[in-house]
């Protein structure tokens, strides 16, 4: 199996709320000088006060002046961690995405041949979808979602359930991105987008031609399990391996040639929207169809990841 990285965009906003906390860090340097010195100060007067009382035989007043340098100490400034800060909640999320995904990509190529390809990070304006596969079997869409917890789904109302190793229900949840999107929405929305432009450019062939994206939402966290699920618009599955064998097995629908058609399309669609991020308002270049906007950012609580 190749693989084809579009983009990165977990990686690239791990990075950034990485940078973030570092640069916060390094605020905080200059203040935690000046407090420092401030209390250090204290911490002199205060060994004079003891000792001169010491000098002079007044217990009581010495006592005191131990115990006050003894409080003094306890109280001390805590320095910056030299940029290494304890991770936020969406870093961790942003982790555990990225663990997923990775695994994913294992999984993947430990079952599928050379004839497939996994195209990673493609974005256009109704969001990103984490895994795009290209075989003989089709085009198929993957959401994956890192959730160490109990998910049930009803149409596109989904949410997660988590359980000590007790049985007991310690937390739950709707399981939703930054816009409220469920994962069968926020997967749906981005793979009718990329469905239209396929068949607008006859990707699987001649014009005219439909082309249809399977669309799958895969957890990947081992400890993840499904509850009830119906109506859903998308397959769901908790394991990477066994969804690379069952797509293996699928019958050949794709020649080569059309694979290699639809795999160029698709690049050529991300460098569009690429170029349409970093230039707001520009104007669609000539035979570009289709596109509404939205952006991806897969939401979970940060306790469900682990």
């Amino acid at each position: 199996m190749r693989t084809i990285e579009l983009s990165n965009h977990p990686g690239d906003a791990l990075r950034l709320a990485r940078q973030r906390l570092a640069d916060a860090s390094q605020q905080d340097q200059p203040e935690f000088e000046e407090a420092l010195a401030r209390h250090e100060l204290l911490v002199r007067r205060a060994r004079s006060a003891r000792d001169r009382a010491r000098s002079q035989r007044r217990w009581l007043t010495w006592l005191r002046g131990v115990l006050n340098v003894r409080r003094l100490r306890r109280v001390a400034p805590v320095p910056p961690a030299g940029g290494v800060v304890a991770p936020s909640d969406a870093e961790e999320i942003l982790r555990a995405g990225i663990t997923g995904e990775q695994l994913v990509a294992t999984e993947f190529g430990k079952v599928l041949s050379d004839d497939w390809v996994l195209v990673r990070g493609y974005c256009n304006r109704r969001g990103e979808i984490d895994h795009l596969l290209l075989g003989p079997p089709g085009l198929i869409a993957i959401e994956s979602k890192h959730l160490n917890a109990t998910v049930s789904c009803d149409g596109d109302d989904w949410h997660y359930r988590k359980f000590d190793r007790f049985g007991n229900l310690v937390e739950e949840g709707p399981i939703a991105d930054r816009r409220g999107r469920s994962p069968s929405v926020q997967l749906g929305e981005p793979a009718t987008m990329l469905e239209e432009f396929l068949s607008s450019q006859g990707g699987a062939g001649g014009a005219g031609d439909t082309v249809s994206v399977l669309r799958v939402v895969l957890f990947t966290h081992p400890k993840s399990r499904l509850g009830q699920c119906q109506s859903t618009s998308v397959h769901v599955v908790t394991s990477a391996a066994a969804l690379a064998i069952q797509l293996g097995d699928m019958p050949p629908v794709l020649a080569a040639v059309h694979r290699a058609r639809l795999e160029e399309l698709i690049a050529r669609d991300q460098r569009y929207h690429e170029a349409r991020r970093k230039r707001p308002g520009a104007a669609k270049p000539p035979g570009r169809r289709g596109g509404t906007d939205g952006a991806r950012t897969g939401r979970s609580a940060r306790s469900a990841s682990r």
